[in-house]
């Protein structure tokens, strides 16, 4: 029998225990058996490992992807910098810190008589004392790995660091080159925040730790401190305030990247008169103050006492107020202020001139231009064919019109705005504007929704459909020269090419291609035709742990065990042409308007990359998401940016996409940009030389529209050739709001035209200027941004003279919309249930004056799509309201291209007119409608005679006048056109 007591029986004391009734047996409740805890141990085992793989499996379907796209050194390289910033800050922050620890333990006095204070503390030593060593080891690991976690999303300062390039310019003040603040300041001060966090996360530790066993004292009798105590915060404070006065030194360089409010001059940036004169003398005052502070605090450790420390810390808090912010506050007041402009000026111009240098825009021509022509109507008719091929079709208005006629099936679908590229049409094989768009797959359309249909059937869009932007037919259709399934056109006509569209735009769901499932093609004549995909893009589903990983992270579990996946399939993610140029490289700001173009017999997406910074001294900071919202952004995409606030920008990146495949290819752009160096360093062998691009690419890459926002946007202030000029604002501009969608800015539009200095049209980005706060137009800008040109880029500016009225677009579009004739007309078009609606109102210098032309379509409730039905055209004094641009231009300048008179526009009545809708009553034609159509008229007259005079209450009173006597009219009419208003 086992001793009861002896331990080692089952009634002993490590044996297990529980009641037992009288006469029955003992059982036990306390400890499991040893099959529960075998089981216990599994399942812990199990979880484990199934936490390690959830872990895993994002890094390794990671590095899959990045392998699937040959840019497995650009995941590595930023893996690894991750991880060893994470290791090294991580460990010195916790070594650093547990160090202090360990030494304020070490340093703790012995224990006398035990005060109230002491007794109350001595529960709690008494408590961690069992557990001290792993107190420690807990205490520096969550601060190592909290500073490590932060350390490791500075990678791309340390890659800019290690990696910088020069700018081979310097900073008006310091003359550093401007290397130094865009790649070696960041990282300083990344350092110098770590050191502050270092210290005093150190000095908090070791303070607590000396209050916790004795060696600080806040109610105990006698000395409050002991030396021990006092020589280990010395030297801590003492490289507190050291790390403060390199902080003083550095912030003397700060002050070149400085914000600021000037007088118009939002975003400035650099250092005035304020903080060259006071604040650049009181930082390096304040460093030696500072310095010598830290020399008392390490006295402190001979000499006991912290007197002498106190006071020198004192001075230094007294200083710093009293030297860093009284002394330039009573500069700013008393020296700056009383003369803002002449103290200021020299600073302007140096701000004025990085800008220019950081935007690219320094070599922008600006010219003078008169706004009024006073050529013969016949030399004006024959020069709008020369100065510009007018594109009539609006790749934001026609996008249904694509959707309906060339849809084909409901789920495929065409972007909200269609891109505008170039191809050689006709049989004279002449480029033409072109309008373009690629059929996608909208899976939210498919005929029937479940998860084989979505990922594996319905898995690409097919085809490019393209139409002429400056032929419209008589239909008012689009001329289609692409289109159909399969595509049949000319495109298809000067090569075949691979229509399968696997990337795009809107493919953001993932698919599962090349496997025993096979893929909906298209839509051919006998039926759907089907697919199975041949190219190696995705991730090879090729064993069941990659497929666990894709069903962990993509949160499908039938990815692990559908019988639709076999051999050969591979998952395809990622699909968006802007997610893939990101991935690969995560250095680059994303254009957000990628488009198509077919190269080389492949369909590509061509993304414009751009390399920025936020550290160009001098330069003006301007936010991306701002400046490049106009009234396209929704249906064009956003900016995808790594920092949204920059004061330096490049296109130094070309990108594309293969829709078929996915391959991505980066191309060097800008060969001159020091930062696209930098990373290039950083990430070798990831982008391609400029010589590389194809010819047949490069007839398809465009000055990017985003850099132009950007660029216009600075051109409203920096435009100005002197600092007095851009102080007084007196010639700033403006970008007007798109006169058909108000509250947002009219948007750049692509345009084959002449500017007045060229010998031929060439395609370009172009925009108009109005003065601030007035719409008469103020300047024209056009870069050309055709990539094969030597003069690619090259910005243009007309300035109108300031002292002339001319049309602004607002005031063009107020102009159509309140003129009588035009308005009836309008009318007429609206009849029933159609709906009107304004095309892209175009601008085009043209010998001497401006003409404008605005498309017009119609949507009926028939066609459900917009038809391009009439123009409208203005240029002076003249407007014309035609079937057809040459029409309208025809009776603009009263003589057709070949000489003759145009034929005299029919007056109402005239003509056959419409007949009424069964049911309606045929119009008034009584006085009461010549009577408000008189007063429509003289309202107009009068609101513009207000607007040239600068009355704008009496203009205000004129347009309400004019509103409502077409109120009156429309009510008169009971939805017939009325009689056109006499002269």
């Amino acid at each position: 029998m086992p001793d009861r007591g002896s331990g080692r029986g089952p009634n002993g004391p490590n044996g297990p225990r529980g009641p037992r009734g009288p006469g029955g047996p003992r059982f036990s409740v306390g400890r499991p058996s040893r099959g529960a805890r075998s089981l216990l141990i599994t399942a812990a085992i199990l979880a484990g490992l199934a936490i390690l793989f959830a872990m895993f499996a994002g890094f390794w379907t990671n590095w899959l992807w990045y392998d699937s796209v040959g840019y497995t050194s650009v995941y590595r390289t930023e893996l690894l910098t991750r991880v060893l910033m994470f290791a090294v800050f991580g460990v010195v922050m916790a070594l650093v810190v547990g160090f202090n620890i360990w030494l304020a333990h070490r340093l703790r006095p012995p224990l006398s008589a035990m005060s109230m204070e002491q007794q109350n503390l001595d529960r709690y030593r008494m408590g961690i004392a069992p557990f001290k060593r792993w107190v420690l080891i807990g205490i520096s690991l969550v601060i190592g790995l909290i500073a490590g976690g932060s350390a490791s999303g500075q990678w791309r300062t340390w890659l800019q660091w290690v990696n910088g390039k020069s700018f081979g310019v310097e900073d008006p003040q310091f003359h550093r080159d401007v290397s130094f603040y865009t790649f070696d300041y960041p990282f300083y001060r990344f350092i110098l925040g770590f050191a502050f966090a270092v210290i005093v996360l150190s000095l908090i530790a070791a303070a607590l730790t000396h209050y916790l066993y004795g060696g600080v004292r806040l109610t105990t009798p006698g000395s409050r401190i002991t030396q021990a105590s006092t020589a280990h915060l010395s030297v801590l404070l003492g490289l507190f305030v050291a790390l403060k006065s390199v902080a003083y030194w550095l912030d003397r360089y700060g002050l070149a990247l400085k914000g600021g409010d000037l007088r118009n001059a939002e975003g400035w940036t650099g250092l005035r008169y304020v903080d060259a004169n006071a604040y650049l003398p009181a930082k390096t005052i304040l460093t030696i103050i500072a310095a010598i502070c830290a020399v008392l605090f390490f006295a402190a450790v001979w000499r006991r006492g912290w007197q002498l420390p106190v006071i020198g810390l004192g001075l230094m808090v007294l200083s710093a107020v009293l030297i860093g912010g009284v002394y330039p506050a009573l500069v700013q007041q008393f020296q700056v202020r009383p003369n803002e402009q002449a103290r200021e000026t020299p600073y302007i111009a140096k701000h004025m001139d990085a800008t220019k240098d950081a935007y690219d825009i320094a070599d922008a021509r600006i010219e003078d231009y008169s706004g009024v022509s006073d050529a013969d109507p016949e030399t004006l008719r024959n020069a709008v064919t020369s100065t510009a091929s007018i594109r009539l079709l609006d790749p934001s208005v026609v996008s249904p019109t694509f959707q309906q006629i060339q849809q084909v099936r409901g789920y495929y679908q065409f972007p909200g705005t269609l891109d505008v590229d170039r191809y050689p049409i006709g049989e004279d094989g002449a480029e033409q504007d072109t309008v373009i768009g690629l059929r996608e797959m909208n899976v939210n359309q498919i005929p029937e929704r479940n998860w084989i249909n979505e990922h594996f059937r319905y898995t690409h869009g097919f085809g490019v459909v393209s139409a002429s932007g400056t032929n419209v037919p008589g239909n008012g259709q689009p001329d289609f020269t692409e289109r159909d399934l399969p595509p049949t056109g000319e495109l298809s006509d000067l090569g075949e090419y691979e229509p399968r569209i696997y990337f795009g735009e809107y493919t953001t769901q993932y698919s599962i291609v090349g496997g025993p499932q096979q893929e909906i093609d298209y839509a051919g004549e006998d039926g759907e035709v089907e697919y199975s995909y041949t190219g190696d893009a995705g991730v090879g589903l090729d064993n069941y742990f990659v497929r666990a990983a894709y069903a962990l992270t993509m949160g499908e579990p039938q990815i692990l065990y559908s019988g639709a996946i076999g051999d050969g399939s591979r998952i395809l993610y990622n699909r968006t042409p802007k997610e893939r140029v990101e991935a690969v490289a995560p250095w680059l700001t994303i254009d957000g308007d990628p488009y198509p173009a077919v190269v080389d017999g492949r369909v590509l997406w061509i993304v414009d990359a751009y390399t920025t910074s936020n550290g160009y001294p001098y330069s003006s900071r301007t936010t991306l998401g701002d400046v490049t919202e106009t009234s396209l952004t929704e249906t064009q995409g956003d900016v995808i940016a790594q920092e949204n606030q920059v004061n330096y920008i490049r296109n130094s990146v070309k990108a594309t996409v293969d829709a078929y495949s996915g391959d991505v290819e980066l191309y060097e752009w800008d060969e001159q940009d020091p930062v696209l160096q930098t990373w290039r360093s950083a990430f070798p062998d990831t982008v391609h030389d400029r010589d590389e691009i194809s010819d047949d690419l490069l007839g398809h890459l465009r000055y990017p529209q985003d850099l132009f926002k950007v660029q216009r946007d600075l051109l409203q202030r920096y435009h100005v050739e002197s600092a007095d000029q851009f102080y007084s604002g007196s010639e700033r501009w403006q970008v007007p709001d798109d006169p058909t969608q108000q509250g947002q800015s009219v948007p750049p539009y692509y345009l084959s035209m002449r500017m007045p200095d060229q010998d031929s049209q060439v395609f370009s980005l172009t925009t108009t200027f109005t003065p601030q706060g007035r719409e008469t137009l103020s300047a024209y800008m056009a870069v050309e941004a055709d990539a094969r040109s030597e003069d690619y880029g090259t910005m243009r500016v007309l300035t109108l003279p300031s002292n002339t009225t001319v049309w602004g677009p607002q005031q063009v579009q107020s102009r159509f919309n309140s003129d009588p004739d035009i308005a009836n007309e309008i009318n007429i078009l609206q009849r029933g249930d159609s709906e009107v609606e304004y095309g892209n109102l175009l601008t085009v210098p043209l010998e001497g004056g401006l003409l404008y032309v605005e498309p017009v379509y119609v949507q009926g409730a028939s066609t459900e799509y917009p038809l391009l039905r009439r123009v409208l055209v203005t240029y002076g004094e003249e407007t014309a309201f035609e079937d057809t641009l040459g029409e309208a231009l025809d009776q603009v300048f009263g003589v057709t291209e070949s000489g003759e008179e145009p034929p005299p526009q029919e007056e109402p009545g005239e003509g056959e007119e419409p007949p009424p809708d069964e049911g309606e009553e045929p119009p008034p034609t009584d006085a009461t409608l010549e009577e408000a159509i008189d007063e429509a008229t003289q309202a107009w007259q009068e609101s513009q005679e207000a607007f040239e005079a600068g009355d704008w209450g009496a203009y205000a009173e004129a347009q309400e006048r004019l509103e409502e006597a077409f109120g009156r009219i429309e009510e008169l009419e009971g939805g017939q056109p009325a009689e056109e208003p006499s002269e």
